[in-house]
């Protein structure tokens, strides 16, 4: 036989493969779907309903990437995730034509003053330079992009040893000092994978002036990788600082208390999203995360809503004294605010009593987590700019202010928002989602399910090979320099010399009429809304 017949036969097998493969193929959905009972559509649709669902699926990255306006996405809008990845990768926040906020909608604004502070004039300590690593853009066309990575020495935007925030200075036998306003929140190691936290650690580490705050999950030698600061969270089921019998053991607590890096603990009495116990698949508990946990691996966890060491305020400070006099260290408490008149009880018995927290970590009920209940998330807890005024408001008149430092947070991802919130009484503020989005996260939203495309929220080896702990680390670190430095940007626009200086003055509150209210406005309309209420 020729060649050419061969050809010829080769091209008549081809395209009746063409016709009978694709044929067989829908010929088999057809009568799979013709046949289930679960789905109407696909049952008197079988074909084409398969579309509907495959767009359904696409939907979420179709409206994310390309039908969305910059504006408009939840829980982050494209715009707001713009800034943190600019803010992390080029350690810039510069725009050009003008702002993309509706200036129409209701909000608050820092008031700038006439005469503004310059560069010479602000309290700050840039004497140390940090050595980080920033990416510049070659060139950006509609089909290639181009950039390569620099090293760069950084100004780290420390405050001055005078204006630095000191948690627990006459409370307890190790206070600590922090000479940065902005920290990483509760995240912790399991619900991310080891890649993510190490990544996190050296990028604080190389920051300095900050701390991480490990989450309730337990104090890993990931969070300890890039020696920073650390924040060690105890929730409800004590992970890394219980017995097997599930109590709390104190020679666990002590031996966290000694590390040199641990400087202060928290109790989490609640989170934004997830004013319930904590949740974590089975398969996340991997041998090494039970050992960190003192928990049985491969076993779901789902923690109590609440301590059992303690089930009212006094038991509750009672425990806090002995944590502080037994670790020698800062105690503080993360609570979301939602009940006014026990959030009220509990800040009058400590000026009753002279107990109480270092610190308050106040959540806001838009702040978020890897896996909580859709009506959890939604209703239930305070936005952070309702909560934290009344917080502040609450401890003032009560007269125990200065006994205790307030940590902010819930979606407080730049710095206008930081500042907003100092000025609405914060003194320090913590962020969790700008800083996985700046290890890598691109919102998949399912941190819940282990299958994280990132490598970010999964203990999957393989999914986090994705994840460059050597790149992504410097974009923390720059990420939190940006932050520092527009801080202080705002700062010499409001006229004062530190962002430790901003006060309710400063901002104001503009309605969908134009009308401007002062704060002090806000809170007590917030405030009276709230009891009417649970009246």
């Amino acid at each position: 036989m020729s060649l050419t017949s061969w050809l010829i036969l080769v091209l008549i097998a081809f395209i009746v493969l063409a016709i009978i493969v694709p044929a067989c193929f829908f010929l088999y959905i057809y009568m799979k779907d013709d046949r289930q009972k679960q789905h109407a559509v696909l049952r008197n649709f079988p074909v084409i309903g398969k579309v509907r669902y495959f767009t359904e699926h696409l939907g979420p990255e179709l409206r994310q990437y390309l039908f969305e306006g910059d504006n408009e996405a939840k829980p982050f809008s494209r715009k707001e995730y713009q800034d943190i990845v600019k803010a992390g990768k080029y350690k810039e926040r510069l725009i050009g034509f003008g702002s993309k906020r509706d200036f129409s909608e209701a909000g608050f604004y820092i008031r700038n003053t006439l005469f503004p502070r310059q560069r010479e004039e602000m309290r700050v300590d840039n004497t140390e330079k940090i050595k980080t690593r920033v990416y510049r853009i070659d060139s950006d066309n509609l089909f290639t992009r181009k950039e390569h990575g620099e090293e760069q020495l950084a100004d780290p935007y420390y405050l001055r040893e005078e204006d630095a925030v000191i948690i627990g200075k006459n409370s307890c036998r190790h206070p600590f000092k922090v000479r940065g306003l902005v920290g990483q929140s509760g995240m912790s190691y399991g619900a991310l994978g080891e890649k993510a936290i190490a990544a996190l650690s050296k990028g604080l580490g190389l920051a300095g002036g900050t701390w991480m705050n490990t989450g309730e999950g337990g104090l890993s030698e990931y969070h300890l990788e890039g020696n920073p600061d650390i924040i060690m969270q105890i929730g409800p089921d004590l992970f890394g600082v219980r017995q097997p019998s599930g109590e709390f053991s104190w020679e666990e607590f002590k031996k966290k208390s000694e590390i040199k890096n641990v400087k202060a603990f928290e109790l989490k009495l609640a989170q934004g999203a997830k004013t319930r116990g904590g949740h974590v698949e089975g398969e996340k508990v991997t041998e090494k995360i039970a050992a960190i946990r003192l928990v049985e691996p491969g076993k779901t966890i789902n923690s109590p809503n609440r301590f059992y060491e303690f089930d009212d305020v006094p038991t509750m400070f009672d425990f806090v004294d002995q944590l502080r006099s037994v670790g020698g260290k800062p105690v503080g408490i993360k609570i979301v605010v939602g009940d006014l008149d026990a959030l009220e009880r509990m800040i009058s018995y400590m000026k009753e009593s002279g107990k109480g927290p270092d610190f308050i970590t106040v959540d806001g009920g838009e702040g978020g987590t890897g896996a909580t209940f859709q009506e959890l998330a939604d209703t239930v807890g305070l936005p952070i700019m309702s909560a934290l005024p009344v917080l502040d408001e609450m401890l003032q008149k009560y007269e125990v202010r200065d006994k205790v430092k307030i940590i902010a947070s819930g979606k407080l991802i730049t710095p206008d928002k930081i500042a907003i919130a100092l000025a609405m009484g914060a003194d320090l503020v913590n962020i969790a989602r700008g800083f996985m989005i700046n290890v890598g996260c691109i919102m998949a939203q399912v941190c819940h399910t282990n299958t994280c495309p990132v490598g970010v929220a999964t203990t999957d080896e393989k999914l986090q090979d994705g994840l460059v702990v050597e790149e992504k680390c410097y974009r923390v670190c720059n990420y939190v320099l940006s932050l520092r430095e527009g801080l202080y940007n705002l700062a010499a626009a409001a006229g004062i010399e530190s962002p430790t200086q901003f006060k309710r003055k400063h901002i104001v509150y503009k309605d969908e009429l134009g009308r401007l209210l002062p704060l002090e406005e806000v809170i007590i309309a917030a405030e009276r809304a709230q009891r009417e209420k649970h009246a």
